[in-house]
């Protein structure tokens, strides 16, 4: 059976675990050529040798998203490696979850920079490419409900820029063979340590009989993730869930604009639970 995606080259972003890894793989099971981009390179090499186990294609590109030489050189690559770019997913990116009165400006520039401006970096990249080489291809922007959420803190301000720059590029965009995807997600285990405080991860995993806390970069333990969500799955989507998502929506004809999808679990976590609290 002929794979949906056979014959495209995608790139994506933050694909070292995660949203991202998800969104790699389901990319080259459909016959995408992919790049997975992102700075832990253990993780980005066991992605790709498990893509290749698989008959998938797929490299790993070792970069920091917030340097734009190094954007714009990881789309050089697909290019002149391949010969085209199709699809291009700015998945990058982080949280601090503090509330603004006592949160760390550093912390914002970081957030701002990898949320925003790296996402700016790879979009104009990937559309210049696009349009030099009159390749039809979508710009996907992974960004969050927590960009239309009161109380969402600086995150949710990052994440609320991201979605008025794909309103933006969608209507620039609409004489060009570039659709624009913008993807929303809900509470995901895998993200949930990004855009939370500690102290509510953790009761929440200790009320699911777990422990472990998730690390500086807010990522949980493939683990626990794993266990938690069977636990939880009324509560917590699964990052599969937003990679279907984005199959889904570059897959359609380049006609029609999937512009803009939620993805969330079947309920919502409460208002306490998901606002900063300022200490």
């Amino acid at each position: 059976m002929a794979k949906t995606l056979g014959g495209k080259t995608a790139i994506v972003t933050g694909a070292s675990s995660g949203i991202g890894g998800a969104i790699a793989r389901a990319l080259a099971a459909e016959g995408a050529e992919v790049y997975a981009a992102g700075r832990t390179e253990t993780s980005l090499k066991g992605l790709v040798d498990e893509i290749r186990k698989n008959d998938g294609k797929a490299h790993a590109a070792v970069i920091d998203v917030r340097d734009p030489v190094s954007i714009n050189g990881l789309v050089d690559r697909a290019v002149k490696e391949t010969g085209r770019i199709n699809i291009m997913v700015n998945n990058a990116g982080l949280s601090y979850p503090d509330a603004i009165a006592n949160g760390k400006f550093e912390h914002w520039k970081e957030m701002f920079e990898t949320n925003v401006l790296a996402l700016l970096a790879g979009s104009q990249a990937a559309i210049k490419a696009m349009r030099k080489g009159k390749f039809e291809g979508h710009i996907v922007n992974i960004s969050s409900i927590g960009g239309r959420r009161e109380g969402a803190g600086v995150y949710g301000a990052t994440k609320a820029a991201v979605n008025m720059i794909g309103d933006t590029l969608r209507m620039e965009l609409e004489n060009d063979s570039i659709r624009v995807v913008q993807i929303m997600p809900g509470a995901v285990l895998t993200n949930f340590g990004r855009n939370f405080p500690p102290a509510v991860i953790e009761g929440l995993l200790k009320s699911m009989g777990e422990s472990a806390a998730p690390d500086m970069s807010g990522k949980l333990p493939d683990e626990v993730i794993e266990r938690a969500q069977a636990k939880a799955a009324q509560m917590f989507a699964h990052a599969d869930d937003v990679a279907r998502a984005v199959v889904y929506a570059v897959t359609q004809p380049i006609t029609l604009n999937i512009y803009e999808m939620v993805v969330r679990p079947q309920r919502g976590l409460p208002d306490a639970v998901i606002r900063p609290q300022a200490k």
